[in-house]
């Protein structure tokens, strides 16, 4: 049973025939970090204002826990819907001192309790000695864990988070990735994430809700998303993929396509024809006898791996060429003939 329940939640802002947001169902279990991806304007933002209760949704419903917080006929506020926001830009006082910014939202609570919560929230988010400095004295990731422990203070049902890491630069960027997800466990507290960053989504989340268009093209583990992708976009919005056209053979475990005979991870119980295949490009592996073979047209250093791209002889010059990722060790150079093999596990059936 889920804790947060979205049912047929539309929202039409100007064009009726293009929806921001189109009757998505979606259930989160209490505890829970899911993660909102895709590009802008797919309605991932507009969905979390509609959790929030900044945005009120055309149709459908919004349970969190055993509230119903908007349907036909009632829509709360934002601030009776037990929901702790973390803003973009963090939304921080600068007037105030961290302890006044995390108590900003315990109005109604004895101010002895006030300070027990605000000692207890700083010292969750490593923060304990700071309270009585202000926010410019702070550096991006400190800022970042107050508005987490202002969002947290008042013991909130979910903390709704909107591209929480996107003013960081890059290594201050992956160590508050970690800190974000630590916290967040550590107070078990369910929280939504929106990002379009896949590496943020990967590194936090329980679940990957994938939205193009206002419509959720999948919902899974950061692992089922990338390796099992339901359809074209989700295959080449998450991460690098070749994909290629074919036809299904018979023992429904091989697909023929115009690079060759690909094996796919287990049989499918799609009867299809044509069909369409993804293939990472680190499940080609750069070997001395494989099974296909091809002209490097190009190196990419990446610094993890070389981005080889290989056309193959069956492929004509319009063709997408292969994309392989080799390691960084191994020598490739352009104009050279390879040979490579594809593993069935990094190769998936799109639609």
């Amino acid at each position: 049973m889920g804790f947060i329940h979205l049912k047929q939640v539309t929202k039409i802002f100007n064009d009726p025939s293009k929806p921001a947001v189109d009757h998505i169902n979606l259930e989160i279990e209490k505890g829970e970090i899911v993660t909102l991806l895709g590009p802008s304007g797919c309605g991932k933002t507009t969905t979390l204002r509609m959790i929030a209760g900044f945005e009120k949704p055309t149709e459908g419903t919004i349970q969190i826990g055993d509230q119903m917080v908007h349907d036909e006929r009632i829509s709360l506020p934002p601030e009776k819907r037990g929901v702790g926001m973390v803003f973009q830009d963090y939304a921080l006082f600068p007037h105030l001192t961290l302890e006044k910014n995390v108590m900003f939202g315990l109005n109604k609570w004895s101010l002895m309790k006030k300070k027990q919560r605000v000692k207890e929230v700083l010292d969750l988010v490593g923060l304990a000695d700071y309270g009585k400095r202000y926010p410019h004295e702070l550096s991006g990731g400190q800022q970042q864990r107050v508005a987490l422990a202002r969002a947290l203070a008042p013991y909130p049902n979910v903390v709704l988070m909107d591209e929480p890491f996107s003013n960081l630069d890059a290594g201050l960027r992956e160590k508050m990735r970690y800190d974000v997800t630590a916290i967040l466990r550590k107070s078990n507290t369910t929280a939504i994430i929106v990002t379009h960053d896949q590496k943020d989504a990967f590194s936090v989340s329980d679940r990957i809700v994938v939205m193009n268009e206002g419509v959720i093209q999948q919902v899974a583990t950061p692992r089922d998303i990338y390796r099992c992708p339901k359809n074209c976009f989700v295959a080449q919005f998450v991460g690098k993929t070749n994909l290629l056209d074919g036809t299904l053979c018979p023992d429904l475990k091989h697909v023929n396509t115009h690079i060759g005979r690909v094996c796919l991870p287990k049989q499918t119980e799609k009867h299809l024809n044509h069909v369409k295949v993804s293939i990472r490009p680190e499940g080609c592996r750069l070997v001395d006898e494989g099974r296909y073979s091809g002209r490097v047209e190009r190196v990419i250093y990446s610094g993890e791996y070389q981005e080889v791209s290989v056309r193959l002889p069956s492929q004509s010059d319009y063709d997408v060429p292969m994309v392989i990722y080799a390691p960084i060790d191994q020598d490739v150079k352009v104009g050279q003939t390879v040979t490579f093999d594809i593993s069935p596990e990094l190769v998936a059936l799109v639609e």
